[in-house]
């Protein structure tokens, strides 16, 4: 079977490229990035050594986090010169927690036309294989960098209904976790998955307190490109909780910090430190 595309002047393409697998790129792709006048690329470099792999002979042009911004008019002035422009990224689909965003938004304001080829996307790939509810879910991308303001980023989120995926790096995988541990408690379920279509690709479920075990009992499971998928709250019926233990994580909550209220109240009670903070949340906002 094979794949053609007729290459339009003065256009833009957004190109998905393999997230690990070569055999993962599409018909469709290499021949837009046979045929384009130009490649605009997050690293030249890496891109380059894609190219060399399918055999195609292109000119590469650095599109980057750092330049984007004050190279995106220039190339917008090449597609309205009539050249065609590719636009890659390191790994999957330009745009996702990748640059793209002020090119294709310049390109939208010149009415220059904008057609994406699609292909691999590492957060659709790991939903698709977590085993979690994928009719509604939201993507969140990377995780702030400091501790206070990752949590106060994942708290906001605990109420969040549908299932969240996360990127995380290897340098802060250790770090995220603890902070979920702290914000959504020991015994919910995460699923993380690192180095996907790749000869080791993992993709693991286990509680949030187990799973930083299990990356700390081998160095070599901290490395690589993660993906955290979170399933989403559902609302405790608490008709199951005692009546007493609510009483005292009411009044707890007038003197202390509703976290360690909580935290008195599971352990007063035998009951779910997580699942008493978010019954304090739920109280608090009626």
């Amino acid at each position: 079977m094979t794949s053609s595309i007729i290459i339009e002047p003065s256009t833009l393409y957004i190109v998905a490229t393999p997230i690990g697998n070569l055999g993962d790129i599409t018909l469709r792709a290499i021949d837009t990035l046979k045929q384009v006048d130009l490649i605009a690329a997050e690293d030249t470099r890496h891109s380059g050594l894609l190219l060399q792999h399918l055999g195609i002979h292109a000119k590469l042009y650095p599109l980057h986090d750092h330049n984007e911004q004050q190279k995106a008019q220039q190339l917008v002035e090449k597609l309205k010169s009539g050249a065609s422009i590719a636009l890659v990224s390191d790994a999957g689909t330009p745009l996702i927690n990748d640059p793209g965003y002020h090119l294709v938004k310049a390109c939208r304001k010149e009415r220059i036309k904008v057609v994406p080829i699609p292909g691999a996307c590492a957060a659709i790939t790991a939903l698709c294989a977590s085993g979690l509810p994928t009719d509604r879910f939201c993507y969140e991308g990377f995780l702030p960098a400091k501790s206070k303001a990752r949590i106060d980023y994942l708290t906001k989120l605990l109420q969040e209904p549908r299932t969240v995926v996360f990127y995380e790096s290897t340098h802060r995988i250790i770090d995220s976790l603890n902070d979920m541990l702290d914000v959504f408690g020991e015994d919910k379920s995460i699923v993380l998955a690192k180095e996907l279509t790749k000869s080791w690709e993992t993709i693991i479920e286990l509680p949030i307190s187990q799973l930083i075990i299990w990356l700390k009992e081998d160095p070599n499971r901290q490395k690589g490109e993660f993906v955290l998928i979170l399933e989403g709250y559902h609302k405790t019926n608490d008709e199951e909780l005692d009546p007493a233990a609510i009483k005292l994580l009411n009044r707890l909550q007038q003197e202390l910090p509703l976290k360690k209220a909580a935290a008195i109240v599971a352990e007063v009670y035998g009951l779910k430190k997580n699942q008493l903070y978010q019954l304090g949340l739920d109280t608090k906002s009626t």
